[in-house]
């Protein structure tokens, strides 16, 4: 994007323009790049102006737990009040972000996945103790999910520990019975045809 100003022409990328208008963007795979660059942009807004609203759109398929949860942990402790927005998919992880904003709208066509977490890898090996210490770590993170879309939700563990002990996906419709969201998206066009007929 190129800028006038009074000091002449400079450019701008689109990213930069978005951030100014508050809106970031969690597209693709929660990995530690991706989720360092959104809490320094969070923590930048905030800085901004402690009080505004964030607008995070997620189109995410998951990834890192740990990654996950520290960026879950920095929204979560922001004074600025967070406007989450489904577009695509949220699943796994992906879907936790979105459920926990303060505001969380969904697109139409949009889907949220949730389920337990997974082992990453070729499968478990090592000894009994090894295993039995992953098992535990992994039994241990299954519960802190769980209590988190618990929370979000307002369900209690035993119908999260249902849902998610397979991968289960929500439509717009069904994320909002099960209180994954709060509001599907409105056409802005036919709304403005609604209004001028």
């Amino acid at each position: 994007i190129i800028k006038e100003t009074s000091n002449g022409y400079f450019q701008l990328s689109l990213l930069d323009e978005l951030l100014s208008k508050r809106e970031i963007y969690c597209l693709g795979e929660i990995n530690s790049n991706s989720t360092s660059s959104l809490i320094l942009q969070l923590k930048y807004l905030e800085q901004v102006d402690p009080d505004a609203e964030i607008t995070l759109y997620i189109n995410s398929p998951g990834g890192s737990v740990a990654d996950g949860l520290a960026l879950y942990d920095i929204m979560q402790n922001l004074s600025c009040p967070i406007h989450t927005i489904c577009m695509g998919t949220a699943a796994s992880f992906g879907a936790i972000l979105f459920l926990s904003g303060d505001k969380r709208e969904i697109l139409p066509h949009s889907k949220i996945m949730i389920h337990d977490p997974l082992i990453a890898g070729s499968g478990l090996t090592g000894s009994a103790t090894l295993l039995h210490t992953q098992i535990d770590s992994l039994m241990e993170t299954r519960e802190i999910l769980a209590n988190i879309i618990a929370k979000h939700t307002k369900k209690t563990i035993e119908e999260i520990y249902e849902k998610t002990a397979t991968d289960t996906w929500f439509n717009a419709t069904q994320a909002i019975e099960f209180g994954l969201a709060d509001n599907i998206i409105t056409n802005k066009k036919e709304e403005k045809e609604n209004t001028n007929e």
